[in-house]
């Protein structure tokens, strides 16, 4: 807490203060608050997948639909940890503050996330504010893929042996065709990815952000290796508004205007909610 200083603390929170709309803009790490890995590197991912380390298989291999064709259990077993993972996870006290302080704003809130795993829902966000750019775990589509179809995944729960890395029961089949289904998530070397519940999200987005006069986005845990959520939250600052950023590692903002808190996602934010 010692470098958030009381001056940066003072200004971000009249940012917030100021604003008619909170958009909250969220990479990987806002979740490791909640216990939840980012992956950062190869060493970060392979200590939360030791099987995957020992075969020297990295993220990009793992998360990608050539894995799913040529390995469908490796693939799921990937996947289906994740998905009981973050079916199991708890969000952290800092979801609560952002819902509590959009909320109490003219125009409400309304999130952008690259995270798949659905953690502001389960935090109580109105689903219908949630922009996942990336897609949801939670939503399954076909591999082929032989519609534009996307359901829920609520009726797969996988089973994992977690030294391996593979799923142990039958892995999901597409309602349609009867072919392997994976999760409507945007994967590395992805070209078959369906695309049409996230645009749909982004059109509801950008339709909101319309009426906002002053918008101030909170961004946590986005950094600058796949940086979605930071030309999101430039964006917004384009177009009018101003940005509380919020990273451990790099805080630097864009204009004098806006404020960078060096910090993770709950210290940061309970840091602004002993100001607000």
């Amino acid at each position: 807490m010692d470098a958030l200083s009381s001056s940066l603390l003072d200004r971000a929170a009249a940012l917030i203060r100021d604003a008619d709309a909170l958009v909250v803009a969220a990479g990987a790490g806002i979740g490791v608050d909640s216990g939840l890995p980012d992956f950062r590197g190869n060493e970060g991912f392979w200590r939360a997948y030791p099987a995957l380390g020992k075969a020297r298989i990295d993220f990009a291999s793992a998360a990608s639909p050539a894995t799913f064709r040529s390995d469908p259990r490796l693939a799921w077993g990937f996947y289906g940890h994740r998905l009981a993972l973050y079916r199991a996870t708890v969000p952290h006290a800092g979801f609560a503050l952002l819902k509590r302080w959009g909320e109490a704003m003219p125009n409400g809130v309304h999130v952008f996330t690259s995270n798949v795993d659905g953690q502001f829902q389960k935090a109580g966000f109105d689903p219908a504010r949630v922009h996942e750019c990336h897609g949801s775990i939670h939503h399954l589509q076909c591999l082929a893929p032989c519609g534009d179809a996307i359901w829920e995944a609520e009726d797969f729960v996988p089973e994992v042996d977690a030294d391996a890395c593979r799923l142990s029961n039958e892995p999901p089949r597409c309602p349609h065709c009867g072919g392997l289904a994976r999760p409507n998530i945007l994967m590395f070397g992805d070209w078959d990815w369906i695309e049409r519940r996230s645009a749909q999200q982004a059109a509801r987005l950008e339709q909101w952000l319309r009426a906002a006069e002053r918008p101030v986005v909170i961004e946590l845990g986005a950094g600058t290796a796949i940086p979605s959520v930071r030309q999101f939250s430039h964006q917004v600052i384009r177009a009018g508004g101003r940005l509380v950023r919020i990273n451990p590692r790099e805080p630097e903002v864009p204009t004098k205007l806006d404020v960078g808190l060096p910090a993770g996602a709950l210290e940061g934010l309970s840091a602004l909610a002993a100001r607000l």
